[in-house]
């Protein structure tokens, strides 16, 4: 189908001249005999791939007709035609948007030229959008297969978890389902600290691990049902670095180790096994803290019967600033005991130690 050309000009044997030179060249033309009626036969909703305009014309000039036709049609490029008096308005239409201009009286290979640069420019720039238009389309299918990947990256990441969590489990019976709950309650409080999503996924990794170090631990020591001496407490006080030096290792836990090797620090200095203090604390270790001993606590433990909520809470209150930071317990006090009991509930009910996580975020 041949490119289909609007000559517009006031002056009709003008408008035949060039409708003949380019109907012999194979284009199929269009004359309008003013800017308003060139204006007219485009609004009607036919498409042209370029226009030929006079500059100067009554009613409304090639000026007005560019400046009304250069954002509707932005694929169309405007060529001026102009007598050598109106140079200087033809290059400030260039520079309004025009794509060129031609010379009056010009010759049929000027024109010609003229009107296959004009098109083979306009050729080149709807290409170049269809081309960034698919390349749009083949990110945006690359990134949701992208996204679909990570996510079922991230889940086989957290069945590797699960599968850490349950060696641990049969390893320490004291503990068993300890680090499924407190997983629970760490991002429970992170969330009502207001930190994103991504942050307190992070957290949950880290507090989910946090004693998978004891792996490393001798049975005897791990469960000796008396009091540890003075050497065993030290071998059991390596559970943190020894955490810390597994977790590493692995790429997508390598801000989470942090965590496993920072949860038995307290905010004044004194705990271990670094002696950190304050906001040396890394904060999800920080936030692990509070939930742990909460859920230590209202659980059951060999040498005791579970206490209340509210004991936990007494007892949490009254070593905030020494154990745990003041921030976390202030956010930790004001939410109601029916968070944690219903997170308990639900945690029993699971398999996946993770799945509050994926739930909610």
């Amino acid at each position: 189908m041949p490119d289909r050309i609007l000559v517009v000009d006031d002056e009709e044997p003008i408008r035949e001249i060039i409708d003949s030179m380019l109907t012999a060249a194979g284009y199929a033309c269009k004359q309008a005999g003013s800017g308003m009626e060139a204006l007219a036969v485009l609004t009607s909703g036919e498409e042209f791939e370029l226009m030929l305009s006079d500059l100067m014309m009554a009613d409304l000039d090639g000026i007005g007709l560019l400046e009304r036709t250069k954002e509707k049609y932005p694929d169309m490029p405007v060529v001026m035609v102009t007598a050598v008096h109106d140079i200087s308005v033809a290059l400030a239409a260039i520079r309004n948007g025009a794509y060129d201009y031609l010379l009056k009286p010009f010759e049929r290979e000027q024109l010609l030229n003229t009107v296959s640069r004009a098109l083979e420019n306009r050729r080149l720039k709807v290409e170049n959008r269809k081309y960034q238009t698919d390349l749009e389309s083949l990110v945006k299918e690359r990134t949701k297969q992208w996204q679909a990947a990570n996510r079922e990256l991230i889940g086989s990441y957290d069945i590797t978890l699960q599968a850490l969590g349950d060696a641990l489990d049969l390893k320490d019976r004291e503990t068993e389902g300890h680090s499924r709950r407190v997983t629970a309650f760490t991002m429970a409080i992170a969330r009502a600290m207001g930190l994103p999503g991504e942050q307190v996924a992070t957290i949950a990794r880290g507090a989910f691990l946090h004693d998978i170090g004891k792996m490393a631990i001798p049975d005897k020591i791990l469960n000796k049902p008396g009091k540890l001496d003075a050497e065993e407490t030290a071998i059991m006080r390596e559970h943190c670095f020894k955490g810390y030096q597994i977790v590493k290792k692995i790429p997508f836990l390598k801000e989470a180790c942090d965590i496993v090797y920072s949860h038995q620090e307290h905010y004044d200095g004194s705990g271990y096994p670094r002696g950190l203090k304050g906001t040396e604390i890394p904060l999800g270790a920080r936030i692990f803290s509070v939930a742990d001993t909460l859920d230590a606590i209202i659980s059951d433990r060999p040498y005791r019967l579970a206490r209340t909520f509210a004991e936990a809470r007494k007892e949490i209150q009254e070593w905030s600033g020494r154990q745990f930071d003041p921030e976390v317990v202030e956010v930790f006090q004001q939410m109601p005991d029916e968070i944690f009991s219903e997170l308990r509930r639900a945690i029993s009910a699971q398999t996946d130690p993770l799945a509050y996580s994926a739930g909610r975020d």
